[in-house]
């Protein structure tokens, strides 16, 4: 199922269609407040009240005119400037394909630098990480902004057999990351196969990162997993280190496992929401069906709702 899920979210004519379909669409609103930045930041609003914070990402990827790059980081400074209006706690976090990467590095970088100077000093920019063939470019220009920006974090996946070895070189830097299990179709010489030793490598990778965060050689360390046991098992050994629980980071989706993400806040975890809005939703939205296939169950039932 997460193959053939996978699969789907690359197939253009489905990307051109089933935005169409009431049904899809009404899936869709589970995960997403809208498609406007107002709607993310009425999201946000929401969260705040339950002592949630928010990061929003604008949907897109693989934008291949400049222009079109360009626009999306003037987007990005307009959602910087609507969150200090605003007053909302949240953060930002940037797919680099989107602000040009498939154009030109330096191109992106440049409008990656534009993103983080107009950022407040105190928050993080989030670099995503896409598919494996952009890991290594991707690493590169997060290891030049940080050098240069203290206020840039960036995710890596717990299902690719590389990010051991990621993780500790970026260490040195004292980076902030966000560390998630992965959503992308990749070959098993490039990720692990299996669900149990994804699992089993993300809490390994979880704990050498609150290692790490209680030496002081990485900035933020935050867990971008719906998986209860996992949080449970982290939580756990966070507290054997001796964390304090505004410590313990744990990032999940919008619409996803809710009463979770207020049980973390109730308890004094720093409890944070990706609010993703905006038209180019669909591969998005089928890298999150694929990420827990019982969303597809929810996707069918409102098919005979509708």
């Amino acid at each position: 199922m997460r193959s053939l899920l996978l699969a789907a979210s690359q197939n253009r004519w489905l990307r051109d269609h089933a935005t169409h379909y009431s049904f899809v669409r009404g899936t869709v609103s589970r995960f997403m407040p809208g498609e406007t930045l107002n709607d993310a930041l009425d999201a946000a609003e929401a969260l705040r009240n339950k002592k949630i914070g928010a990061v929003f990402t604008h949907l897109g990827e693989n934008v291949e005119d400049r222009s079109e790059a360009q626009q999306v980081t003037e987007h990005y400074l307009e959602v910087l400037k609507g969150i200090q209006e605003r007053g909302v706690q949240a953060e930002i976090s940037v797919k680099l394909t989107q602000l040009g990467l498939d154009l030109s590095p330096v191109l992106c970088f440049e409008h990656l630098t534009a993103v983080i100077e107009h950022a407040p000093k105190d928050s993080i920019v989030w670099v995503d990480m896409e598919a494996s063939n952009y890991v290594d470019v991707t690493l590169d220009l997060y290891c030049r902004a940080l050098k240069a920006h203290p206020n840039v974090g960036v995710c890596l996946q717990a299902y690719l057999h590389r990010t051991k070895d990621d993780l500790e070189k970026l260490l040195p830097l004292r980076p902030s990351i966000r560390l998630v299990k992965g959503a992308y179709n990749e070959p098993p010489e490039i990720a692990f196969p299996r669900k149990q030793d994804v699992d089993e490598n993300y809490f390994e990778l979880g704990k050498r990162m609150l290692r790490a965060k209680k030496e002081n050689t990485c900035v933020r360390a935050a867990f971008g997993t719906h998986d209860a046991k996992l949080i449970r098992r982290l939580a756990d050994f966070a507290s054997s280190e001796g964390f304090a629980k505004k410590d313990f980071e744990v990032q999940m989706l919008y619409g996803i496992q809710r009463a979770e993400q207020e049980r973390l806040a109730s308890e004094g975890c720093t409890s944070i929401v990706l609010v993703a809005y905006g038209s180019y939703w669909y591969p998005w939205f089928v890298r999150r069906l694929a990420e827990r296939p019982s969303n597809l169950w929810f996707m069918i039932r409102n098919v005979f709702a509708a």
